[in-house]
C-alpha cells in the first residue's frame, strides 16, 4: 500500500506536469547545468542571463502555491540589504547562512511551474552568495517533484574548494594563466608518519564525501513538513547511515593494521589533530588543529558543561526507555520505533519532540569539534572542516565523534529484549548455500574530475582543460550465488538480507557475535519471489540497493544534455537520479594482502511481513534511503542484527539464515589512466 504522502505527492506532480508540460527533461538538466556552471562566475546561458536582468519575482504571484509569500520575505531581505555578500564562504552551521539559503530554498519549492522556478533561480544567482544559492538549488532539486528526473552535477566539480587540496588548486591557477590544458596529481594529506594517512582515501574520497552530504540534503535537520510532506523514518535514518560509516571505517582501519576508533570524550582531550590542507574559495584556509588538545567552551555556541549535561539526560532517557515531550508526557521508546525518536533527539532535527531539554547533541558537537581552533574568535577565522558536511568526513575527528553516538545508539539498542527463534524463523525455507562467483579482491584505480569550476575566467578566453586525478579505492565485480529451499508448497516473497563484518580485530583476536554483529556491514537488500522448491539467485555486485554509482562528470551531463536537445533524442540519465548511497566502488572494505577474514551473513527473511509498500521484488530501484512518501522495509535498520545477541546459537539454528567466512584481498594494485 503507497502511503497517503505518496499519492499526495504523484497527484501533485499530475497537476504541475498538466500546467507545464513545455520543459522537457532534457530542458530541465540543461536549465540546472546551466544555472550551477561557473557559479562564482556571471550566468553563461543567455536566457537565463535575460531573466536575471528583467525578470520582476513578485509581478506574478500566482506562479507560487504560496501566493508569493516566501519570494515577498525573500525580495525584501534583498531591497534591505541585509543578504550575506556574494565572494564569501558560507557555512550550513551558521544559522543566518542558513536562515538565507532556505529563504531560496522556499521560494524554489513553492513555484508551481518550471519556469518560474528558473526566473527566479537565475534572477537570484545574480544577486546572493554563491553558497547558498548552491545549496538552496541541491535541495530544491532534490525535493521538488518538478526536478524529480534532472541529475545534480558532481558537487566535486561544482564547488572543488571544498574536495581538493590547496596545492593543487594553485597548480590549476596557474595552468589557467598559461592556458595550458593540465592534469594535476592529487594525493592524500598527511605523512607516512602520521598512521591516520593510512586510511585517508576513505574519510577523503569525493564521492563518500558527496554521499555525506547527499544524505544530508535528503534528511535534513532543518526540515518542515509544510515545504513538502513527512520525512519517513528520518530520525532512524540519521542513525544508520552514520552507523555504516562508523563501522565500515573501523573495517578500513583494520584492513590496514590500526585499531578501531576510540569514541571522542568531552572530559578527555581530542588524541588526533587534523590539518585539513584545504581552502576557502573565499575566505582562506581551513583552521588546523593541533594533537592532543583539550575541549573549550566555544563563544556563542556551548559550553563543554552543556554537552556533558545533554549526554546525561539522553541517556537516562534510554534507561527509563522513554522520552519527555515539551509537554511532560512521554515517549515510549522500548520499540521498533524507538529508535527513530532517539535520532531526532541526538541530531537533533526539527522533528525532536523536546529540543529545549535534549539540545541538539550531534549539530552542536559539528560546531565544537570546528572551533577548537579559535574557540573564542580571537583569530577571525572561517569555519572548520566539522562545519560543512562536504568537508567532515577529511577529519579523523569525524569518526571519533560518530562512534561516540552510535554508542549511545547501541546502549538504547542493547535495552531491548533480543529476537527470539520465533522473531527470526521464516518457516519452510532455507538456505542451503552461498558462494561468491570471482575473487573478493580490491584496487585502487585513479579517477579523474575537472577544476575548471575552481579558477575565475572571463567569457573573452576560452577554457582548457585542467583536471585532477586522485587514487580511489575500487573492487572487481563479482555475484552472490544463494541457494535457497522452498518448502511451503507455494509461492513467497522473501527479503534477500547480505552482511559482512571483520572476523577478528587489528591483534588478530576474534570478535564475539555480539560485537561483531554491531560492526556488521550491510552489503545489499533485495526481494524475489522464491518458487516453489529448488531456487538459485544470482546477485551481481554492481546491483547492490546500498551503493550508487559515480555520476558522469560535469562535461560529460552538459554534452549528453546538449545532444539531447539538439536531436531531440531522449536523455537517459535515470542511473544517476539519486545519489544518496555509498559509492559502489566502495561495497567491500580494502582486506588486505593475505586476505582480510570476513563473515558472510546472508538472511532471507519474510517479504510479505517485511515490505511496507508492493510489488518490491519488480523494482530495481529501491534506493536505500528512499525519500518518497515511505521506506519500503518495516524492520529496523540492520535487523537481524541490530539487537543485542543474547545466545548466537539461535543464528546457527534458524535455517533462513547462512553464515559462512570469506576473504577481502588487497594486492597493492593501482591502475593508472595517464
Amino acid at each position: 500500500m503507497k502511503s497517503t504522502l505518496l499519492l499526495l505527492a504523484v497527484a501533485g506532480a499530475a497537476l504541475l506536469s498538466v500546467a507545464s508540460a513545455d520543459a522537457s527533461n532534457a530542458q530541465k538538466q540543461h536549465d540546472v547545468n546551466f544555472l550551477l556552471w561557473k557559479v562564482n562566475e556571471h550566468l553563461r546561458d543567455e536566457t537565463h542571463k535575460g531573466y536575471a536582468k528583467t525578470f520582476d519575482p513578485e509581478a506574478d504571484k500566482s506562479h507560487y502555491s504560496d501566493n508569493g509569500e516566501a519570494v515577498h520575505r525573500l525580495v525584501k531581505e534583498l531591497k534591505d540589504n541585509r543578504l550575506l555578500e556574494q565572494k564569501h564562504w558560507f557555512s550550513l552551521f551558521n544559522d543566518r547562512h542558513r536562515e538565507e539559503a532556505l529563504m531560496l530554498f522556499d521560494v524554489l519549492m513553492h513555484c508551481k511551474d518550471w519556469e518560474t522556478a528558473v526566473k527566479n533561480a537565475a534572477y537570484f544567482r545574480e544577486r546572493m552568495n554563491e553558497g547558498e544559492f548552491v545549496y538552496a538549488i541541491y535541495a530544491a532539486v532534490i525535493h521538488h517533484p518538478l526536478a524529480e528526473h534532472v541529475v545534480l552535477p558532481p558537487l566535486y566539480e561544482v564547488t572543488p574548494h571544498m574536495f581538493t587540496n590547496t596545492e593543487v588548486i594553485q597548480e590549476a591557477y596557474a595552468a589557467k594563466m598559461r592556458q595550458t590544458p593540465t592534469k594535476i596529481k592529487s594525493s592524500f594529506t598527511g605523512t607516512a608518519r602520521n598512521k591516520e594517512q593510512r586510511v585517508a582515501y576513505f574519510g577523503e574520497d569525493i564521492g563518500m564525501n558527496t554521499h555525506h552530504v547527499f544524505w544530508h540534503l535528503e534528511f535534513p535537520f532543518w526540515w518542515k513538513d509544510s515545504y513538502s510532506h513527512k520525512l519517513d523514518r528520518k530520525g532512524e535514518n540519521f542513525y544508520w547511515v552514520h552507523n555504516q560509516l562508523t563501522v565500515r571505517f573501523d573495517a578500513e582501519r583494520i584492513s590496514n593494521f590500526l585499531d578501531p576508533v576510540e569514541e571522542l570524550q568531552w572530559d578527555k582531550p581530542i588524541h588526533d589533530g587534523f590539518a585539513p590542507h584545504t581552502s576557502y574559495k573565499y575566505g582562506g584556509a581551513f583552521p588546523s588543529r593541533p594533537d592532543d588538545t583539550d575541549f573549550e567552551d566555544v563563544d556563542g555556541v556551548a559550553r563543554v558543561r552543556d554537552m556533558i549535561i545533554i549526554d546525561s539526560r539522553i541517556r537516562d532517557a534510554i534507561a527509563h526507555g522513554y522520552i519527555i515531550k515539551e509537554d511532560g508526557s512521554h515517549i515510549d521508546i522500548m520499540n521498533d520505533h524507538g529508535i527513530d525518536v532517539l535520532g531526532d533527539v541526538i541530531e537533533s532535527s526539527l522533528y525532536s519532540p523536546n529540543a529545549q531539554y535534549y539540545g541538539a547533541l550531534h549539530n552542536t558537537a559539528h560546531i565544537m569539534l570546528g572551533r577548537q581552533t579559535d574557540p573564542h574568535g580571537k583569530y577571525n577565522m572561517p569555519p572548520g572542516v566539522m562545519e560543512h558536511f562536504e568537508t567532515a568526513t577529511r577529519d579523523p575527528g569525524f569518526f571519533r565523534l560518530h562512534k561516540y553516538m552510535d554508542n549511545i545508539f547501541r546502549e538504547h539498542k542493547d535495552s531491548l529484549p533480543s529476537y527470539t527463534f520465533d522473531d527470526l524463523d521464516f518457516k519452510g525455507v532455507s538456505v542451503t548455500n552461498v558462494a561468491i562467483d570471482g575473487t573478493l579482491e580490491t584496487y585502487f584505480e585513479d579517477f579523474e574530475y575537472s577544476l575548471l569550476n575552481a579558477v575565475d575566467d572571463t567569457e573573452e578566453i576560452a577554457d582548457v582543460d585542467i583536471d585532477t586525478y586522485v587514487p580511489r579505492l575500487d573492487h572487481k565485480e563479482f555475484s552472490y550465488n544463494i541457494d535457497i529451499k522452498n518448502e511451503k508448497g507455494s509461492e513467497a516473497l522473501a527479503t534477500i538480507r547480505i552482511f559482512a563484518w571483520p572476523d577478528a580485530d587489528n591483534n588478530g583476536v576474534k570478535f564475539s557475535f555480539d560485537d561483531g554483529r554491531w560492526g556488521a556491514v550491510e552489503l545489499d537488500k533485495f526481494w524475489v519471489k522464491l518458487s516453489p522448491g529448488t531456487n538459485t539467485i544470482v546477485r551481481k555486485s554492481t546491483d547492490s540497493s546500498v551503493t550508487v554509482h559515480d555520476v558522469p562528470s560535469f562535461k560529460t551531463l552538459m554534452e549528453k544534455t546538449e545532444a539531447a536537445l539538439s536531436g531531440g533524442g531522449d536523455l537517459d540519465l535515470h542511473d544517476y537520479e539519486s545519489a544518496t548511497g555509498l559509492p559502489n566502488r566502495f561495497l567491500l572494505p580494502k582486506g588486505n594482502h593475505n586476505g582480510m577474514d570476513f563473515d558472510l551473513l546472508v538472511c532471507v527473511t519474510d517479504g510479505a511481513a517485511d515490505a511496507a509498500i508492493a510489488d518490491l521484488h519488480t523494482n530495481d530501484d529501491f534506493i536505500h534511503y528512499g525519500t518518497n512518501g515511505v521506506y519500503p522495509d518495516k524492520r529496523p535498520h540492520g535487523y537481524p542484527f541490530d539487537r543485542h545477541v543474547e545466545d548466537e546459537r539461535i543464528f546457527e539454528q534458524v535455517t533462513n539464515f547462512h553464515h559462512s567466512h570469506v576473504k577481502i584481498y588487497h594486492h597493492g594494485e593501482h591502475i593508472h589512466h595517464h
